[in-house]
């Protein structure tokens, strides 16, 4: 864990659970995010400082916690900048805001912690004067709000998490998104960032990408058809993501309550701009249909 690993003189990855990317622009290094706290933060201090590397900043794919955990022990400790996309910046900034989102509301203590809520540091926009010439910005909204990848000179792509692996799809069974349409042309665009090498954070690197993204789009498009299957009987929400565990054969506790429920009503949210469901409010309940 926290291995190093080489894609070109240019380009590594340091191998833990959200992949960390390194680039050696020549004048110091940047990283593509920072791990899920300040634990990871130290070790990749550690590895950058075995090589004698100095850090000049860090990119943020986007704003989940375990993407952005290291960035304030990284910039405390370097005084090194960070840059996210759009609103990504925002919520690396308020880190609160992600489980007040996901929640709805204030969030209550039980999701209030590192791995939904991490530390908060100063983030300018991937706009910024400041942003490394050479990498190019790689929109690839879908996961969440304007998540992004980065094309490093070299041809690497670092990106994100827009691809799950084909064993924790069918595992887990609702990989997190806020925006399903995005999301899924997001997949359609991979392959065409034409990149020598692309790292997603969760999935080994590799230098096809089209089959992953297939892969995913496949089970988007089943998880889809199955809530249009189960909304055949009108079906309030609380109901509705019961028996979506319940064919899962997992057990909700209150993180997946939040992550797995926002996704299902994203999904239900894709269903109905499409006309493919209805939204009804009948004896102060809001019932699920499909048409």
């Amino acid at each position: 864990m926290y291995e190093l690993i080489k894609i070109s003189d240019q380009s590594y990855y340091i191998d833990c659970p959200a992949k960390i990317g390194v680039y050696d622009s020549g004048d110091g290094v940047y990283l593509i995010d920072a791990g899920g706290d300040k634990d990871a933060g130290r070790r990749v201090r550690k590895v950058l400082d075995e090589h004698g590397w100095t850090l000049r900043g860090i990119l943020v794919t986007h704003s989940n916690a375990d993407h952005i955990g290291g960035c304030q022990y990284l910039q405390r400790q370097t005084g090194c900048k960070v840059f996210a996309p759009g609103v990504e910046a925002q919520f690396t900034r308020t880190p609160v805001l992600e489980p007040s989102f996901l929640y709805g509301g204030y969030p209550p203590k039980e999701l209030r912690h590192k791995f939904l809520m991490a530390q908060p540091c100063d983030c300018l926009d991937v706009t910024d004067e400041g942003f490394p010439a050479g990498v190019e910005v790689l929109p690839l909204p879908g996961h969440f709000f304007d998540m992004a990848g980065y094309l490093l000179p070299d041809g690497t792509a670092f990106i994100a998490d827009c691809v799950s692996g084909a064993e924790t799809l069918a595992k887990y069974g609702v990989p997190f998104i806020y925006d399903v349409q995005a999301y899924l042309d997001t997949l359609g665009r991979l392959p065409e960032i034409g990149a020598k090498m692309y790292v997603p954070s969760h999935v080994e690197a590799c230098e096809d990408i089209a089959p992953l993204a297939e892969v995913n789009r496949r089970h988007i498009e089943r998880l889809g058809e199955q809530l249009l299957h189960i909304c055949i009987e009108p079906r309030g929400f609380e109901e509705l993501l019961k028996l979506v565990f319940d064919d899962l054969r997992l057990e909700l506790n209150f993180q997946q309550y939040v992550l797995v429920g926002s996704t299902i009503r994203s999904f239900l949210a894709w269903h109905l701009n499409a006309g493919r469901v209805t939204a009804e409010f009948i004896e102060n309940r809001l019932l699920w249909r499909s048409i």
